[in-house]
């Protein structure tokens, strides 16, 4: 089992900044991917940004240029930058890894988790 905790999340004017973390702890042996999706009121959960080892990154076209996300592999650690922050990106903004859990075997099984989700408001 992995479990994700995140914090960070809160109300901000517009122009303003958060930060969030998301931890991984539990029997991980390693992690691939780590991302940040959003979901609005009404609407689709989205992809935010993910990291990939290795360090790639991709972004969702209305964050480039405005949200960063970067990973501390020694923490099992995930964060979104998110600066300029707009109205839209009011969300409940989930942390989501995907890796492989510890084995006493040869077989590593891989694991998807969420977090529990965090509110981002972004309000005058």
């Amino acid at each position: 089992q992995v479990q994700l905790v995140e914090s960070g999340g809160g109300l901000v004017q517009p122009g303003g900044s958060l930060r969030l973390s998301c931890a991984a702890s539990g029997s991980i042996f390693s992690i691939n991917t780590m991302a940040w999706y959003r979901q609005a009121p009404g609407k689709q959960r989205e992809l935010v940004a993910r990291v990939i080892s290795g360090e790639s990154t991709n972004y969702a076209d209305s964050v480039k240029g405005r949200f960063t996300i970067s990973r501390d592999n020694d923490k099992n650690t995930v964060y979104l930058q998110m600066n300029s922050l707009k109205p839209e990106d009011t969300a409940v903004y989930y942390c989501n890894t995907e890796g492989f859990e510890n084995s006493s075997g040869s077989y590593y099984p891989r694991f998807t988790s969420w977090g529990q989700g965090t509110q981002v408001t972004v309000s005058s």
